[in-house]
């Protein structure tokens, strides 16, 4: 299958204006009418609306200080506000016109190359002033005749070996410019206003800067538009990831298709087999203990006891309103759970806890703790806020506090996996899973120090559903937290499995999940967006699936490492049959 075209290759039609005004059609401006000179009239109407505002504000501050009702105003209160009007309006006209051409009226390729260079911009001011019409009306926007040229072609390898058009004449000088250095890579996009265009002429650039080519990047098939200012910054195409379904897994008694995003190969359809050795065993139980995301400030102060005194006030249960109500007022999800103290010397860390809704939560709680701290500076006015983030939160770092407090979502996943099923779906003994178990996610991953490691691979099935998700995928340091146990019930016959996972940090709204692939992932999930019954339902529900399908992949890979077959499954799913060496000729 072809790829799309980049670009369309017909040539850039031209501006023709519909009128040329020359010199001699000078029709005057609109501050020639004004009794005063213009400097003057604007420094009358300047002094006239801040005169006005800060006797408004006067009057209404006494008012407040002497509950006089707002609505009842004086004579000279009536013409203050009729002033302020009149002042107000007229700036708005005066400046807010030529905000708004400015907006209309963008400049050419051939000004962005200039605008920064200072001996180009005196010639252009010169002319600029020796004007005797408003600019834009002596301009003649019609383009000479060029010979017809050659369209500008690279080549891209997406799935052809055709070449593309990916430039205009006018991309051309706009390329030619950043490579110089003239225009910003980083403002292609507000000075374009195409932020696809934007793109093909970063990634352009970016090929001749380096002599390296793009070409197995794809640019085409993607909205560029979703990321801006959101996503991701200087984009200059997308990665392709493969997308493999798990399942169906029973959870709760409903069934779910993973969606895991990855290029491992044997990921998929290891917890594909996991989550079929658990429907045909009855399904697993998935319980959410804790729901709440911290942020931990470092504020510092003087002495070790001014320190001791903020920590007392914070874990003062009788403060604990006062402090939420402060708090709440940065969202109306965000809700002040608890606070959480560690002193170091005349260092404080500062735990704050709260729930988010069915976001993951990282900058409502921020902006939370953000409102206690300027709180906090009255009654402590030496504090010295080091750090909004004092890494005792702890995020995407593997750390004791998320393993024993939990952060986001903490989540224990169980099921009991029938004897026959073990024997013939996992090709194993259920004493041979309990023994590995022991040996391997326990005992030897004390040996090793692990912290938060107890597992076989949880991280693989987090980062791939993450991915897919459009969670964010370095926070799979801390949702990959989990400990796997086993042990022989029904008299030996069954195999109890459990995983419990303190730290699943999760969203179903925000960050990438807006994207149109992740947002069809959790739709597949039926968790896409917010819950409009219970807020926070959607994202506790992803929790649980996650945690559900690492308990299919833990016990699957398990198994293949009981029955020996993991060197040759993943021999025979990952590794290519194709013959290298003719590929590379």
């Amino acid at each position: 299958m072809e790829a799309p075209r980049l670009y369309s290759t017909k040539p850039a039609q031209s501006l023709k204006p519909s009128k040329k005004i020359t010199l001699e059609e000078d029709h005057g401006k609109a501050s020639d009418a004004l009794p005063l000179p213009l400097h003057l009239t604007n420094a009358l109407f300047f002094t006239l609306f801040f005169s006005v505002v800060y006797f408004l504000l006067s009057r209404w501050r006494e008012k407040i200080r002497t509950s006089t009702p707002l609505h009842v105003v004086t004579f000279s209160e009536i013409i203050a506000i009729l002033s302020f009007l009149a002042s107000f309006i007229y700036l708005l006209g005066f400046f807010g016109i030529d905000f708004v051409q400015s907006l209309v009226f963008q400049p050419s390729p051939d000004v962005w190359i200039a605008e920064d260079e200072e001996e180009d911009n005196e010639v252009l001011l010169a002319k600029e002033d020796a004007r005797m019409v408003p600019c834009g009306q002596a301009l003649d926007c019609s383009l000479p005749p060029l010979p017809p040229a050659a369209p500008i072609v690279t080549v891209q390898k997406v799935f052809d070996e055709k070449p593309v058009t990916v430039t205009t004449e006018e991309d051309e000088e706009i390329i030619k410019s950043v490579v110089a250095g003239t225009t910003p890579s980083y403002s292609l996009e507000s000075k374009l206003g195409d932020c696809k265009r934007a793109a093909a002429i970063r990634r352009e650039a970016l090929q001749r800067l380096t002599g390296k080519s793009l070409s197995g990047l794809p640019l085409d098939g993607f909205d560029y538009e979703s990321i801006l200012g959101q996503c991701c910054e200087m984009p200059v195409g997308y990665v392709q990831i493969p997308v493999g379904i798990a399942g169906p897994l029973l959870v709760n008694g409903r069934e779910y298709s993973v969606p895991m995003a990855t290029t491992e190969g044997c990921l998929v359809a290891s917890t594909n087999r996991g989550c079929k050795a658990i429907h045909l065993s009855g399904g697993a139980t998935s319980v959410l203990l804790k729901d709440g995301m911290t942020r931990a400030p470092c504020v510092r102060f003087g002495t070790a006891k001014r320190a001791a005194d903020l920590k007392l006030y914070l874990e003062d249960p009788d403060n604990f309103e006062t402090l939420s109500v402060v708090f709440n007022r940065s969202s109306r999800f965000g809700r002040l759970q608890g606070i959480k103290c560690a002193i170091a010397g005349k260092n404080l860390y500062i735990r704050f806890t709260c729930s988010t809704g069915d976001a993951m939560g990282m900058n409502m709680v921020s902006k939370g703790v953000q409102n206690v701290l300027d709180f906090l500076q009255t009654d402590f006015p030496d504090m010295d806020v080091i750090g909004i983030s004092g890494n005792y939160c702890s995020d995407k770092k593997p750390a004791a506090v998320n393993w024993i407090e939990g952060r986001g979502k903490s989540v224990v996943c169980e099921a009991i996996i029938k004897g026959d099923v073990v024997r013939k779906v996992l090709k194993t003994s259920v004493e041979s899973l309990v023994e590995l178990n022991m040996l391997k996610n326990l005992t030897g991953s004390a040996m090793a120090g692990a912290l938060g490691g107890f597992n076989a691979h949880a991280s693989n099935i987090v980062t791939a559903i993450y991915i897919a998700t459009g969670q964010d995928p370095a926070q799979n340091v801390e949702s990959s937290h989990c400990i796997t146990m086993m042990e022989a019930v029904n008299e030996g016959k069954d195999l109890h499995i459990s995983v419990t996972m303190p730290s699943i940090e999760v969203g179903t709204v925000g960050g990438g999940t807006q994207l149109a692939s992740q947002s069809a992932c959790l739709n597949l999930l039926g968790v896409k967006g917010a819950s409009k019954e219970t807020p926070g339902a959607n994202s506790r529900m992803l929790a649980t699936i996650v945690a559900g399908a690492v308990l299919a992949g833990e016990l699957s890979l398990m198994s293949a490492l009981a029955a020996g077959q993991l060197v040759k499954s993943h021999m025979k799913y990952n590794r290519s049959s194709k013959d290298v060496s003719k590929a590379s000729s």
